[in-house]
């Protein structure tokens, strides 16, 4: 069944009203009407299923038939921050980091990227649409957010207040990833930092060290910057989510 989301609680609600690019999308690509089903997903977390009861050309208005709690969030909150790769990597790392389960991706410029974001407010909105599609297409309770693009020193300081901060480096040969992860204990959310094509500037790996991040090893091969945050973010699901 068709998913949507809306930024407001359902709780209480006899009827939800959908507006913006949904409304196009219901009415004028799926066509649907009155009578015709919809899942709703709340901002906390309930789907909805729904009725469709009027549609016009600004909004559509659903009738909510049950209410219950989604169940396809994660206990817990990974933020992953993405050194810029080249071409339209992004999209794919957005997109499989969303189905993975990331609830915050963050694309960071750091030394030894070599592609350069040149609007950061029009890129940012292109890849919330594809994290938006991807919570759909996986039944995900609310959309993750992609933010603006943000320099390694705010990066760092933005993900300060995690309560396990990552950063996988090909030259760290005593600290695994497997053994940092099942040390940890109470963590409700991670920071996990993936450096760009040529890699972290071993600058940037001290400075994070400084930080208070672990720095680990994801085994003896190198891996791609698109590939990186899925294994990444697969250990820590494998080892303290929910799989």
């Amino acid at each position: 069944m068709h998913r949507f989301y809306i930024d407001s609680s359902a709780e209480g609600c006899d009827e939800i009203t959908i507006t913006g690019d949904d409304v196009v999308h219901i009415t004028r690509v799926l066509r649907l009407g009155e009578g015709d089903e919809i899942i709703v997903c709340d901002c906390v977390g309930y789907d909805c299923l729904c009725k469709v009861v009027r549609t016009c050309k600004d909004e559509v208005t659903a009738k909510v038939q049950s209410r219950e709690k989604n169940n396809a969030e994660a206990n817990i909150d990974i933020t992953l921050y993405q050194g810029v790769p080249k071409g339209d990597k992004l999209d794919t790392v957005v997109q499989k980091c969303v189905e993975l389960g990331a609830v915050r991706i963050v694309p960071v410029a750091m030394k030894r990227s070599v592609a350069v974001i040149k609007d950061p407010a029009k890129k940012a909105q292109r890849l919330q649409k594809i994290a938006h599609e991807a919570a759909k297409q996986c039944g995900r309770a609310r959309v993750p957010r992609v933010d603006c693009v943000m320099s390694f020193a705010d990066a760092l300081s933005d993900a300060s207040g995690a309560d396990l901060r990552l950063l996988p480096y090909e030259a760290e040969k005593m600290s695994s990833i497997k053994n940092v992860l099942r040390q940890s204990n109470d963590v409700k959310n991670i920071s996990i930092f993936i450096g760009p094509e040529g890699g972290f500037d071993p600058s940037e790996v001290e400075l994070a060290k400084d930080r208070g991040f672990s720095v680990v090893s994801m085994g003896p091969r190198i891996l791609r910057t698109e590939t990186a945050p899925l294994a990444a973010i697969t250990a820590v699901m494998y080892e303290l989510g929910d799989w």
